[in-house]
């Protein structure tokens, strides 16, 4: 799955991921997995788009991140528990719609996305929507349940491609080389998507340790960090040699991506 760049002297190409469409942006701040926030992101030029699963109590899935509509919508309510006309009718940022994720397959045909499950419910509903529409392969699936990605990867008998749950992250840090790893994983995970530290104070562990980013490389995975926001965090993991960053400041990463001459999405827009 790593990917490469066979021209002369290119740097390594990197995954540029909008963060549930780059929120942050300060065109767009407010407005994250709204279906302006993707269309913004994929202006810039970006071929990557990071969203969240999570579905009605009808059984219509959605791009949105909380179990609740209260934090970034004008209405309250658990997702679970409302119907899709119930949600369509909250707005984010105003005016914004919670777009469903067959809005946003439909409206970006060319981009690819990372989704991750938020939900018991979003499991077989992602699993059905894929293989209904014939989408399997433009998407990566994560999750931090360890029993929803086992779920998800049973019923689509590995079709889609998944990244590692916190416990097979463990395994990749833990165990002496990647390959023991990808063995001890069963060759289930396609990506490490992590975040570059974790914890507070003198139990803070680095997780994107170059170490890492090495046992990873030799077992053919890739690496994702997530949410990085200022540049020189960027610049330091891009160092390291990971192969894809998520952020929501989109104008930000991009133009680091630029300097470095590792600004593979499409030309796009001014950042």
């Amino acid at each position: 799955m790593r990917k490469t760049n066979s021209a002369a002297g290119a740097h390594p190409a990197v995954r540029a991921y909008a963060h549930r469409g780059g929120s942050y942006h300060p065109e767009i701040e407010g407005m994250e997995n709204t279906l302006a926030a993707f269309e913004h992101a994929v202006a810039l030029g970006y071929r990557h788009l990071e969203t969240d699963a999570h579905v009605t109590r009808d059984g219509v899935l959605l791009a949105f991140h909380d179990a609740v509509l209260d934090r970034v919508t004008d209405r309250r309510g658990a997702i679970a528990d409302l119907t899709y006309d119930e949600v369509r009718a909250a707005r984010v940022a105003g005016s914004h719609e919670v777009p469903r994720l067959a809005d946003l397959f439909a409206a970006f045909p060319d981009v690819e996305f990372n989704v991750d499950l938020k939900s018991d419910g979003a499991v077989d509903a992602l699993a059905e929507f894929l293989e209904a529409t014939g989408q399997e392969d433009r998407v990566i699936v994560g999750s931090f349940s360890p029993a929803r990605l086992r779920r998800f990867r049973e019923v689509t008998r590995g079709r889609v491609r998944t990244s590692a749950h916190p416990l097979e992250v463990v395994a990749y840090l833990a165990l002496p080389s990647g390959r023991l790893a990808d063995l001890v994983t069963r060759g289930r995970v396609s990506a490490l998507q992590i975040p570059h530290r974790r914890g507070l104070g003198p139990l803070r562990l680095t997780v994107a340790r170059r170490s890492l980013v090495r046992k990873a490389h030799a077992a053919g995975k890739e690496v994702h960090v997530w949410t990085i926001d200022d540049p020189a965090e960027m610049a330091e993991l891009l160092d390291r040699g990971v192969d894809g960053l998520m952020t929501d400041r989109t104008d930000v990463l991009k133009d680091l991506l630029l300097a470095r001459g590792q600004w593979h999405g499409r030309n796009g827009s001014a950042a």
